[in-house]
Protein backbone atom coordinates (compact mmCIF):
# COMPACT_ATOMS: atom_id res chain seq x y z
CA UNK A 1 0.00 0.00 0.00
CA UNK A 2 1.35 3.45 -0.86
CA UNK A 3 0.29 6.93 0.09
CA UNK A 4 0.89 10.18 -1.71
CA UNK A 5 2.57 12.44 0.86
CA UNK A 6 3.30 15.44 -1.32
CA UNK A 7 0.56 18.07 -1.46
CA UNK A 8 0.03 21.33 -3.21
CA UNK A 9 -1.89 24.24 -1.60
CA UNK A 10 -5.03 23.27 -3.51
CA UNK A 11 -4.85 19.68 -2.30
CA UNK A 12 -4.53 20.56 1.39
CA UNK A 13 -8.29 20.73 1.84
CA UNK A 14 -9.00 17.43 0.09
CA UNK A 15 -8.67 14.26 2.08
CA UNK A 16 -5.91 11.83 1.11
CA UNK A 17 -7.21 8.47 0.00
CA UNK A 18 -5.03 5.40 0.07
CA UNK A 19 -4.28 3.53 -3.12
CA UNK A 20 -6.39 0.44 -3.69
CA UNK A 21 -4.99 -2.74 -2.23
CA UNK A 22 -4.27 -5.52 -4.73
CA UNK A 23 -3.49 -9.16 -4.38
CA UNK A 24 0.27 -9.59 -3.80
CA UNK A 25 0.44 -12.92 -5.62
CA UNK A 26 -0.61 -11.34 -8.92
CA UNK A 27 1.67 -8.33 -8.49
CA UNK A 28 4.83 -10.26 -7.65
CA UNK A 29 5.52 -11.74 -11.10
CA UNK A 30 4.75 -8.46 -12.81
CA UNK A 31 7.09 -6.53 -10.55
CA UNK A 32 9.84 -9.13 -10.89
CA UNK A 33 9.96 -8.84 -14.67
CA UNK A 34 10.63 -5.08 -14.78
CA UNK A 35 13.38 -5.39 -12.19
CA UNK A 36 15.06 -8.11 -14.26
CA UNK A 37 14.89 -5.89 -17.32
CA UNK A 38 16.31 -2.95 -15.41
CA UNK A 39 19.22 -5.11 -14.23
CA UNK A 40 19.99 -6.08 -17.83
CA UNK A 41 19.79 -2.46 -18.92
CA UNK A 42 22.38 -1.42 -16.36
CA UNK A 43 25.98 -1.72 -17.52
CA UNK A 44 27.63 -4.64 -15.79
CA UNK A 45 31.00 -4.42 -14.14
CA UNK A 46 34.08 -6.05 -15.58
CA UNK A 47 34.96 -6.97 -19.15
CA UNK A 48 32.15 -7.48 -21.63
CA UNK A 49 31.63 -11.02 -22.86
CA UNK A 50 33.32 -11.90 -26.12
CA UNK A 51 31.05 -12.04 -29.12
CA UNK A 52 30.35 -15.36 -30.75
CA UNK A 53 31.46 -14.06 -34.16
CA UNK A 54 34.99 -14.98 -35.16
CA UNK A 55 37.14 -11.92 -35.78
CA UNK A 56 39.32 -11.94 -38.89
CA UNK A 57 42.96 -11.17 -38.24
CA UNK A 58 44.50 -9.00 -40.94
CA UNK A 59 48.16 -9.03 -41.88
CA UNK A 60 49.83 -6.05 -43.52
CA UNK A 61 52.29 -7.15 -46.20
CA UNK A 62 53.51 -4.71 -48.82
CA UNK A 63 55.08 -6.11 -51.99
CA UNK A 64 56.71 -3.54 -54.22
CA UNK A 65 57.82 -4.59 -57.70
CA UNK A 66 59.92 -2.07 -59.65
CA UNK A 67 61.03 -2.28 -63.24
CA UNK A 68 63.39 -0.29 -65.43
CA UNK A 69 63.16 0.50 -69.13
CA UNK A 70 65.94 -2.05 -69.69
CA UNK A 71 63.69 -4.83 -68.41
CA UNK A 72 65.35 -5.30 -65.03
CA UNK A 73 62.87 -6.00 -62.21
CA UNK A 74 63.32 -5.92 -58.44
CA UNK A 75 61.01 -6.87 -55.58
CA UNK A 76 60.82 -5.66 -51.99
CA UNK A 77 58.64 -7.09 -49.23
CA UNK A 78 57.66 -5.28 -46.05
CA UNK A 79 55.76 -6.82 -43.10
CA UNK A 80 54.23 -3.93 -41.17
CA UNK A 81 57.18 -1.58 -40.73
CA UNK A 82 59.88 -4.29 -40.93
CA UNK A 83 61.64 -5.07 -44.20
CA UNK A 84 61.58 -8.78 -45.02
CA UNK A 85 63.42 -8.59 -48.35
CA UNK A 86 64.91 -5.77 -50.42
CA UNK A 87 66.46 -5.55 -53.88
CA UNK A 88 65.62 -9.09 -55.03
CA UNK A 89 66.22 -9.43 -58.77
CA UNK A 90 63.15 -10.90 -60.49
CA UNK A 91 62.94 -12.12 -64.11
CA UNK A 92 60.47 -10.21 -66.29
CA UNK A 93 58.70 -13.46 -67.14
CA UNK A 94 58.02 -14.11 -63.43
CA UNK A 95 56.61 -10.60 -63.03
CA UNK A 96 54.36 -11.12 -66.02
CA UNK A 97 53.11 -14.51 -64.76
CA UNK A 98 52.44 -13.14 -61.27
CA UNK A 99 50.51 -10.17 -62.65
CA UNK A 100 48.37 -12.48 -64.82
CA UNK A 101 47.60 -14.61 -61.75
CA UNK A 102 46.57 -11.57 -59.70
CA UNK A 103 44.30 -9.66 -62.07
CA UNK A 104 43.94 -8.70 -65.73
CA UNK A 105 43.94 -5.01 -64.83
CA UNK A 106 47.43 -5.51 -63.41
CA UNK A 107 48.80 -7.73 -66.15
CA UNK A 108 47.88 -5.48 -69.09
CA UNK A 109 49.99 -2.43 -68.14
CA UNK A 110 52.84 -4.61 -66.85
CA UNK A 111 52.93 -6.60 -70.09
CA UNK A 112 52.98 -3.33 -72.05
CA UNK A 113 56.04 -2.20 -70.10
CA UNK A 114 57.73 -5.59 -70.58
CA UNK A 115 56.93 -5.62 -74.32
CA UNK A 116 58.35 -2.10 -74.69
CA UNK A 117 61.54 -3.23 -72.93
CA UNK A 118 61.75 -6.27 -75.25
CA UNK A 119 61.41 -4.03 -78.31
CA UNK A 120 64.06 -1.69 -76.93
CA UNK A 121 66.44 -4.61 -76.36
CA UNK A 122 65.79 -5.95 -79.89
CA UNK A 123 66.62 -2.52 -81.33
CA UNK A 124 69.79 -2.43 -79.23
CA UNK A 125 70.80 -5.90 -80.47
CA UNK A 126 70.17 -4.86 -84.08
CA UNK A 127 72.29 -1.74 -83.62
CA UNK A 128 75.11 -3.75 -82.03
CA UNK A 129 74.96 -6.37 -84.83
CA UNK A 130 75.22 -3.58 -87.42
CA UNK A 131 78.20 -2.11 -85.56
CA UNK A 132 79.80 -5.56 -85.34
CA UNK A 133 79.35 -6.07 -89.10
CA UNK A 134 81.02 -2.72 -89.78
CA UNK A 135 83.92 -3.68 -87.49
CA UNK A 136 84.33 -7.01 -89.34
CA UNK A 137 84.39 -5.25 -92.70
CA UNK A 138 87.01 -2.79 -91.43
CA UNK A 139 89.10 -5.70 -90.14
CA UNK A 140 88.79 -7.53 -93.46
CA UNK A 141 89.96 -4.46 -95.37
CA UNK A 142 92.98 -4.13 -93.08
CA UNK A 143 93.95 -7.79 -93.56
CA UNK A 144 93.65 -7.65 -97.34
Amino acid sequence: MSLDTTTTPQEQDTPVTPAPVTDDSAAAPASAAPSAESEEAKPKRGRPKASAAKKTRTVELTLTVTGTADGEWQAELKHGSKWVAQGLKIPASAVSRAAKELHEDLSTPIDEVINAAVEQQKAKVAALEAELEQARQALAELDA
